[in-house]
């Protein structure tokens, strides 16, 4: 294999197509990020066009490159955006090296102190709140209701919501399964409340098209015989969502990824364990749900005060 630069870089995404099986999502990440790598390295003097030219001096440079990068909104990359871009290089120069091309370590490689991330969730009282908010005399407000019922019950990614199918469901033993992040196979469950409003939703539906959630507004084609055109997307689903919180004035303003957090957030307080909200929110490891023992247990609260002797 050639060791330029951007040849390189082709083939490390083809890579992660074929061999690692990675979303489209993902690629299309890695390619910005490396592909942003490539453009700042052009700039430079001399350039460095070969993979063994590129020094721990041209990451340090491409770091405070980041760190001072403002877009056409004069908007500066967020830290953890800044990350990203280093995570995805550590991953391009192990490719490297496993296919013997002369390279810098990943290892030269340092990620920047984090930001504390604060988790944005809703308590029990304002998830209902927010549920009620859609119109469900209409299709289009039943839809929403389902929606929303179904992102809370189940505590999907909203990618995995918008690739679900009305044969994906089984609500007799509400259960079904799907292929998460990293291509991880995992089964999510439905409470009664939202088997409730699927089971409506459905019976409404006078249309035989495959996608569950479907949009009802712009073009439509005779030829789209299975709806596939039809399928909400993401950003859909994040406008819907940000619709209801606005008209429910909630004081946090949540994204469907929020309402993640509230039913990971939920399940804590009722007293689940850490590793079965892992599993339920499909997390490779451990370390990503322990962002949520930021909730206060009641349980562990009531033994604190019954036996903290300042309580």
């Amino acid at each position: 294999m050639k060791s330029n630069l951007t040849d390189c870089v082709n083939k490390f995404l083809e890579y992660l197509e074929l061999e690692k099986n990675c979303s489209k999502l993902t690629i299309r990440n890695y390619k910005h990020y490396l592909r942003r790598f490539i453009s700042f390295s052009a700039s430079q003097s001399p350039p460095p066009l070969k993979t063994a030219s590129i020094t721990p001096g041209h990451i340090r440079d491409f770091r405070l490159y980041l760190s001072r990068y403002v877009d056409q909104y004069s908007l500066p990359l967020k830290r953890i955006t800044q990350n990203y871009h280093l995570i995805a290089l550590r991953a391009f120069f192990r490719f490297l090296i496993k296919n013997d091309i002369p390279s810098l370590s990943p290892e030269k490689i340092e990620l920047g102190k984090a930001e504390s991330r604060s988790l944005k969730f809703l308590g029990r009282a304002e998830v209902e709140r927010l549920l009620n908010m859609p119109e469900i005399s209409t299709p289009l407000g039943l839809r929403d209701k389902t929606i929303l019922e179904v992102l809370f019950s189940t505590g999907l990614r909203v990618s995995e919501l918008v690739r679900l199918n009305r044969d994906s469901l089984n609500l007799d033993s509400q259960e079904f399964g799907v292929i998460g992040k990293g291509g991880r196979p995992r089964v999510v469950f439905i409470s009664d409340s939202a088997v409730k409003w699927l089971e409506i939703f459905l019976k409404g539906r006078t249309d035989s098209y495959k996608p569950l959630f479907i949009r009802y507004a712009g073009k439509k084609t005779s030829l789209d015989k299975t709806g596939e055109g039809l399928r909400l997307t993401v950003r859909s689903v994040q406008r819907i969502v940000e619709k209801y919180v606005k008209k429910a004035r909630l004081p946090v303003k949540i994204t469907p990824h929020g309402l993640r957090h509230s039913f990971a957030t939920d399940l804590l307080s009722g007293g689940a364990d850490l590793r079965s909200i892992q599993e339920m929110l499909g997390h490779k490891n451990i370390s990503t749900t322990q962002i949520y023992t930021h909730v206060t247990n009641p349980q562990l609260k009531e033994i604190h005060q019954k036996f903290h002797r300042r309580s």
